[in-house]
């Protein structure tokens, strides 16, 4: 039976990218399944946007108008006016993307409607990491952090079902719920080719792709990231290890941090003596993404072992696989869903940078296991991580 369905998010589509790599991408799936999905977006992080909407393959996307910047006014109108438009579709199902912030408020405000004996569609909450980590990164005051953190746990807790992205965010959901239902829904794949704006972070002149020249006969090694997942030590660390074996190898660095992560990065590399090794390229449009995968004989994806990346579900790990580059990751959380080792990637023992160093020089060196490995990357992304199959169980998150 068709549905009408409310996505509300707690931010912009970018930069963060929850909303243009999960939810969007999900919303897709379920109009192609025969539902009409509104994704409702309060654009506080991506002002340019306010008050636009649009249609991306039947999904209707609206970016909220933002109120004046008025302390408490400021957070109470926009709120309200997620409540209202949600209302306003009279939808079947709201699905809010993280219980925090203004998806957070919303469902709080329509859990008090129906407090209040009206009818109340119902209420699914998505959760794509543990937000109480990021506590311990993020510069939130000490209110926003208990704040966050009584969200996280009242959301997930008074939902009709939640879905999660990773195993270990479903468990921590099964702990914290103790009547409804938990689904798991991991990360899909989506096409590298996808020129929309809204997902395009940033662009990069065919000039610039020009002035990258790889002409040694060493091999080309790929870090695509927002540097948010390691210490950026570890990095230097690895190139250091790696140029012992491999004098010959270069770094291609693909990626820009939140909080300029990758200029430090660039200044770690410069004092180590490594800035002839290594191309920083920063940020590179999606359509174009494909072409710097494909220069690369083979990618790392350093994690470190924490609650962050123990609970998240990384986007940047599928684009690579789904692209056929050679994998080498940590084996923390969800890299052990989407890589079985020497089969569509290799894995290390987490922070073992010693290991990690070998597992790339095993690589680099052995052109049939990367084809190997290449070749299964993709065909386990395009058999198990597609949105058209895991919009299946989104779907049963929605009956009653």
């Amino acid at each position: 039976m068709p549905l009408q369905i409310v996505i509300v998010g707690p931010f912009g589509l970018r930069p963060k990218g929850t909303m243009s790599v999960r939810a969007l991408p999900m919303a897709k799936a379920l109009v192609a399944r025969g539902h009409q999905v509104t994704v409702l977006i309060p654009p506080w992080d991506d002002t340019t946007r306010a008050g636009q909407s649009w249609y991306e393959k039947n999904v209707e996307v609206v970016n909220l108008p933002l109120p004046p910047a008025i302390p408490g006014v400021f957070h109470i109108w926009l709120t309200y006016r997620l409540y209202r438009e949600t209302l306003r579709r009279k939808p079947d199902v709201v699905h809010l993307f993280k219980p925090k912030a203004y998806a957070g408020l919303t469902h709080l405000a329509l859990w008090l409607r129906r407090e209040l004996k009206f009818v109340t569609p119902r209420l699914v909450v998505d959760a794509d990491d543990w937000e109480q980590a990021w506590n311990e990164i993020l510069p939130y005051s000490v209110w926003q952090k208990k704040f966050f953190a009584w969200q996280e746990e009242w959301g997930l807790d008074m939902a009709d079902a939640v879905t999660v992205a990773s195993r270990a965010l479903e468990g921590l959901a099964r702990k914290q719920r103790k009547k409804h239902a938990v689904f798991y829904v991991p990360n899909g794949g989506h096409a590298l080719t996808d020129q929309n704006e809204y997902i395009n972070l940033a662009t990069v002149s065919s000039a610039n792709l020009a002035e990258f020249n790889h002409d040694t006969d060493g091999p080309l090694i790929l870090l695509y990231s927002r540097f948010m997942e390691f210490r950026l030590s570890r990095v230097v660390t690895l190139m250091q290890k790696v140029a012992h074996h491999l004098p010959k190898a270069r770094w291609l660095i693909v990626g820009q941090g939140i909080h300029g992560e990758d200029k430090t990065l660039a200044e770690k590399v410069d004092r180590a003596g490594l800035s002839d090794r290594v191309q920083f390229m920063g940020w590179v449009a999606m359509s174009e993404l494909s072409t710097y995968f494909h220069k690369a004989d083979l990618a790392i994806y350093p994690y470190d072992n924490t609650w962050l990346n123990r609970t998240k579900c990384s986007v940047k790990l599928i684009d690579l696989m789904s692209a056929g580059v050679p994998v080498v990751a940590d084996a923390i959380g969800q890299n052990c869903e989407y890589i079985q080792d020497a089969q569509s990637g290799l894995l290390v023992p987490p922070e073992d940078d010693e290991a990690f160093c070998e597992a790339i020089v095993r690589l680099a060196h052995d052109p049939a296991l990367r084809e190997k490995i290449s070749n299964r990357a993709k065909q386990v992304i395009e058999e198990r991580f597609v949105w058209s199959e895991l919009v299946t169980v989104v779907e049963q998150a929605y009956a009653p």
